[in-house]
């Protein structure tokens, strides 16, 4: 590579980096603001109710029978098996053990900071006699089902992304990722188990987790290229060290 390539190169990776730097920080400003509206019932959280009233007035057979088919490829039933196969796939595919792990760690993560969270905030889900399906008694701050499957499915997308050239074929990709996650955490809303605050604190941890393991990713995979192609060879003429 050329020195013009990697100061290019070099470039590039801080404008990640920086980029990726104000996500976390907005993103984790932003989880503080609505877990504190979600413990005082204020802020944007003072809208949960009227939401919540408006998804269940919306209620029909068609967007229930939707809702909980969304709600259901979400479900840890469905994530933990999927998290296994797909980790199969992506080392078959790639011959490595890095895709793998990423995703596998990803969602390592993501459930400990679901439950971690939950825990701390200890927010009261919405009433039972509105939940279309079986009653859970775990708390309601963020979203289980919308964290995990953000990061699932966005994880995935990103990693299928790398081996992927064409443009359009990445962004149909990462389009099917963010509708279906858009889909579970809306279907949370709709059948009675979540506020919405909750369900948008789940997709906001979901994307600082997102941008803190795949940077992390990124950065052992160039140290680790780094290692292995060595010290860029000395140019001709050029005095002994």
């Amino acid at each position: 590579m050329t020195s013009s390539g990697r100061t290019s190169e070099t470039g590039h990776r801080y404008g990640v980096l920086a980029a990726s730097a104000v996500v976390v920080v907005a993103g984790t400003l932003g989880l503080i603001v609505l877990a504190d509206a979600a413990t005082e019932s204020d802020g944007l959280a003072a809208f949960d109710p009227e939401l919540t009233a408006d998804a269940v007035s919306h209620r029909t057979t068609v967007l229930t029978a939707i809702a909980r088919t969304l709600t259901f490829i979400g479900s840890a039933a469905v994530l933990i098996p999927l998290t296994v196969v797909a980790a199969l796939v992506l080392w078959r595919w790639t011959r490595s053990l890095r895709a793998p792990a990423v995703l596998v760690l990803a969602m390592i993560g993501s459930t400990v900071l679901t439950s971690v969270l939950k825990a701390l905030i200890g927010r009261a889900r919405p009433d039972a006699a509105l939940v279309l399906g079986p009653v859970t008694e775990t708390f309601a701050f963020p979203s289980g089902h919308t964290l995990n499957s953000t990061v699932f499915y966005l994880t995935l997308a990103a990693l299928v992304c790398e081996r992927i050239d064409s443009r359009r074929t990445r962004t149909a990709v990462l389009g099917v990722a963010v509708v279906i996650s858009i889909g579970i955490g809306l279907s949370r809303v709709y059948l009675g188990y979540h506020w919405a605050t909750d369900v948008v604190a789940g997709w906001t941890v979901a994307i600082v987790w997102l941008v803190i393991v795949l940077n992390a990713a990124a950065f052992i995979r160039n140290r680790l290229d780094q290692r292995r192609d060595g010290p860029a060879p000395a140019a001709e003429g050029s005095p002994p060290h």
